[in-house]
């Protein structure tokens, strides 16, 4: 969707500052919050493009205002109230409602460390055949969709090289609106920087994305 997230080539924002030494969480709270995430996803009443496409819905505003972590906090109580983990009253009270049973939390503390180096792979088996091949020049497509695609706005309807195939994997655009997984060959293609931003852009320099085949058409 074409949303606040998708801040790749704006201007306005200044430069990106790296934090020197930054640790792992900056406060005790982030590193709750990321705990929360996982075990309300072991659940699996969403998955991960779903979960992606919950922040970049938040509201604008909120979506500058909020940390990283913030952002997660406030995702994963939009997850959780659209699964039906919690009600609105539990979250208001921040007690459970009595009348709601108990359930058995899927991921136990056994079974995290197991879950984090499982990962979640998105490679899959197809049939199909790949319809680009490795230095084949490419389009990416002028599409604006509504819901989750992992296609940035900055290179769209731009030229573009095939760098790599990477095999069939799951396509987010569909997955995120539990449309199925429809797993396509995925691709590393390079663009120039010039094709990107023009004649001012330094021109030995180029900016590589993994893309979708239903991003993609042959130039």
């Amino acid at each position: 969707m074409n949303g606040i997230h998708d801040m790749g080539g704006m201007h306005g924002f200044g430069p990106v500052e790296p934090e020197a030494n930054e640790p792992v969480f900056h406060a005790p709270w982030e590193a709750r919050v990321l705990a929360l995430r996982r075990a309300a996803g072991a659940w699996r009443r969403w998955n991960i493009d779903a979960g992606r496409h919950s922040i970049e819905t938040l509201p604008p505003a909120d979506y500058l205002r909020l940390t990283y972590y913030e952002k997660w906090f406030e995702s994963v109580i939009k997850l959780l109230l659209g699964a039906g983990l919690v009600t609105p009253q539990e979250l208001a009270s921040g007690r459970r409602d009595p009348a709601v049973p108990v359930a058995t939390p899927p991921l136990t503390a056994d079974k995290v460390m197991p879950a984090i180096l499982a990962g979640s792979p998105t490679v899959r088996a197809t049939s199909a055949k790949p319809r680009f091949t490795v230095g084949q020049a490419v389009r990416a497509r002028g599409i604006n969709p509504g819901g989750h695609t992992r296609l940035p706005r900055y290179v769209r309807g731009r030229l573009g090289t095939i760098e790599c195939d990477h095999g069939a994997h799951v396509f987010p655009d569909s997955n995120a609106r539990f449309e199925g997984e429809k797993p396509q060959f995925l691709y590393t293609v390079r663009f120039a920087a010039r094709e990107l931003w023009g004649e001012t852009a330094n021109p030995v320099d180029t900016v590589h994305l993994d893309l979708w085949e239903d991003y993609l058409d042959a130039a």
